[in-house]
């Protein structure tokens, strides 16, 4: 029995739901004589709104059309491309989850790099047009191909596999940084899946050096067959600039980088490294046989299936979002109203305009105010036209649609106004009378607090029914997470249209019953109160601090206090004890802490502070790291439970969908539920059995 025959009968049984992507093949005649080239196409027979993905009965499909290729003698080349906008993007991920043994792991690894190697070592030479969206194994089917074109309107090339927990496990850690360094190749197998899983677009692929030729859309395949033909005919040479980089100083540099951010919490990026640093030397077989072991581990662990549940979570439950009203209810947002022209407020009016492409107007109590904010905006234009990110036309437009005015009268023809000023009940309540007294009677409400009662902010209002939470995170253009909050009098059409603009300005939004601070701002309190309480009582301030990082937090917590500011986290902490004092305190030397006018307990250079540090001592009863440790998340497991007993969102997932996208809970442990199971602190269970690891 053949190797891929013991493939089959291994995996085979494992492939029952998948969508096949079908290696369609059709003769094409190169131009200028060049011969024969046989094009195939990955097809899976949906429309692009279901991407091509290799499972294995794919990849089975893709060795039988090569065996054919294989065997003919009136070829001149093979290419490979893409059905409509999309290329291919990568394992079939459903199909990995289900995986039983390490053994149908190690198989899955081994089929792959078996199939994709063989376009590398034809006897012909093999072109990949890229032609749409390439991630993972599908950026991996294009790098093993001896040449690459690619297409200037690609939305995405990736390597995301770090972001979900595994390794780009045919290939790609071994001959992408032997193409383009592995310094660029770090970027994409590491960094950019660490950061939000950044996507890079073709032409930014082209510049890296990952495509030996970028053509426009509109004709892409017949450039590219005219390309290759003159490659074929050796009347163009493709050059590649050779790398001169120390490749182990720049794996040890990023493997800094790396500890930095993770602490050594999640294994899949350190095995990437391990496997970078090894293509320098390693062979072909050696290299590949490297990426099988690797992948075979992370595919048998919980990273995996953490990572799944929490693809799944912004991938889908974030774009149908629990309990938002019947779309059709929304009204029609033509202008948009800011209340304050300060850095929040400012940042907003930005997002508006690029997004709705529709006036907005800041007001302010001063012409000095307004003129910064309105200037801020028009500067961060500015940043934007001069990375190339909008042209000078449109650049022109945005700052035409951002202007200023000293009275509320501006607001009189907006259909959506939003306030960010200071966080006081009494200031907000007397915006919003101002507010109504000038806006039509369909004018949607919304604030930004966030923590304070929507209820009792609308208390005073002749139509609370309009005022909606429209809670935003900083900065407002990176942070993907809108918490929009529904007062005990929002009416649908109010809520649908906060839940249609939320959808424009391309946030996900999930709805939150009006409750003290919310979801991330009352999780992230808890956390934080429990870490300063443990200062506050001896616990050196050092120790508290770093008691989480096995975690892998984006922030530790005087770290993330420092971004907030004390007297914002203060103020929250005010706010939820006011509401469950049994719960939440308030700490003194907090106060003390903001009485100084202390940023923080860093320094400018990240070194303690001696003086911020010395108005937490005191304290006689110390705790270790560890102690702390289950300190904060017994803390943050008893107000999980209990925000979900008052029905504060709807179901656990939303949960984790707010911690995922507004506080940067790690993608990898798979949302704050899951991992409160997983460890045995949660009791009972948030999720039902199975749902903690696979996708909901």
């Amino acid at each position: 029995m053949s190797k891929v025959e013991n493939w089959r009968a291994l995996l085979g049984g494992r492939s029952t739901d998948e969508v096949v992507t079908k290696a369609l093949v059709r003769d094409v005649q190169l131009p200028y004589g060049a011969g024969t080239m046989a094009l195939i196409t990955l097809d899976n027979g949906f429309d692009h709104t279901k991407p091509n993905t290799f499972g294995p009965n794919g990849l089975f499909a893709l060795n039988g059309a090569l065996s054919e290729i294989a065997e003919r003698t009136d070829l001149a080349a093979v290419g490979v491309t893409g059905k409509p906008f999309i290329f291919a993007v990568g394992a079939d991920l459903k199909g990995a989850a289900a995986l039983a043994t390490r053994e149908e792991a190690l198989a899955i690894g081994a089929l792959g790099h078996h199939v994709f190697r063989r376009l590398g070592e034809l006897a012909i030479p093999s072109f990949a047009f890229v032609n749409g969206a390439a991630m993972g194994g599908g950026l991996e089917v294009a790098l093993h191909c001896t040449y690459r074109t690619i297409s200037s309107g690609v939305p995405a090339v990736a390597l995301p596999e770090c972001f979900l927990g595994l390794v780009p496990g045919w290939g790609g850690t071994q001959l992408l940084p032997r193409l383009i360094g592995p310094a660029k190749a770090i970027k994409l197998v590491i960094e950019n899946p660490l950061s939000q899983n950044r996507m890079v677009k073709g032409k930014e692929a082209y510049e890296l050096g990952v495509a030996d030729a970028m053509f426009e859309p509109a004709d892409f395949l017949e450039e590219s067959l005219r390309w290759a033909a003159r490659v074929v005919k050796g009347e163009l040479a493709v050059e590649r600039p050779a790398h001169e980089e120390d490749w182990d100083k720049t794996v040890a540099d990023a493997r800094f980088l790396v500890d930095m951010k993770l602490r050594g919490a999640s294994p899949a990026p350190y095995r990437a490294l391990d496997l970078i640093a090894q293509a320098r030397t390693a062979s072909r077989d050696e290299g590949f046989a490297a990426e099988d072991e690797a992948l075979a581990d992370l595919l048998m662990g919980d990273e995996l299936r953490a990572g799944l549940y929490s693809f799944d979570l912004v991938q889908r439950r974030a774009k149908r979002p629990a309990g938002a009203p019947d779309r059709s209810l929304a009204r029609k947002v033509t202008k948009v109203g800011v209340v304050g022209a300060g850095l929040m407020a400012s940042q907003m009016a930005l997002l508006f305009a690029r997004r709705l492409e529709v006036p907005v107007v800041l007001t302010d109590l001063d012409q000095a105010r307004l003129d910064k904010g309105v200037g801020y905006v028009h500067a961060e234009v500015d940043k934007l036209l001069g990375k190339g990110r909008v042209s000078a036309d449109q650049a022109n437009r945005l700052k035409a649609l951002v202007t200023g005015s000293l009275t509320k009268d501006a607001f009189a023809d907006a259909d959506f106004v939003i306030e960010a000023v200071f966080e006081d009940m009494a200031v907000k309540k007397q915006v919003f009378a101002e507010v109504e007294a000038v806006v039509s009677a369909e004018c949607v409400l919304a604030t930004n607090t966030s923590s304070l009662s929507l209820t009792e902010m609308g208390a005073g209002l002749a139509h609370p029914e309009r005022l909606v939470g429209f809670h935003f995170f900083n900065p407002v253009a990176v942070m993907p997470l809108l918490e929009i909050i529904r007062g005990a009098a929002t009416d649908d059409a109010t809520l649908a249209t906060a839940f249609a603009v939320g959808k424009s300005l391309k946030k996900s939004s999930v709805l939150v019953k009006d409750a003290p601070a919310f979801v991330v701002n009352r999780l992230l309190t808890c956390f934080m109160g429990e870490v300063v309480s443990a200062v506050d009582e001896g616990t050196p301030l050092e120790v508290a601090e770093h008691a989480l990082d096995g975690l892998g937090l984006p922030m530790s917590p005087f770290a993330l206090l420092q971004l907030v500011g004390p007297a914002v986290g203060l103020h929250v902490a005010e706010t939820l004890h006011e509401a469950f004092p049994d719960r939440f305190g308030v700490s003194e030397n907090m106060a003390k802490l903001v009485a100084a006018g202390k940023p923080g307990v860093y320094r400018p250079d990240f070194t303690l502070d001696p003086e911020a540090v010395a108005l937490f001592s005191g304290g006689t009863s110390p705790s270790t790291a560890e102690q702390v440790r289950e300190r904060v998340l017994a803390a943050l497991a008893r107000e999980v439970r209990i925000m979900l007993d008052e029905g504060v969102v709807a179901a656990p997932q939303d949960i984790d969908l707010c911690m995922i996208l507004g506080a940067g809970w790690p993608f990898h442990l798979g949302g704050i539920t899951p991992y409160l199971d997983r460890t045995g602190v949660a009791q009972p269970r948030f999720l039902p059995p199975g749902v903690a690891s696979l996708p909901a």
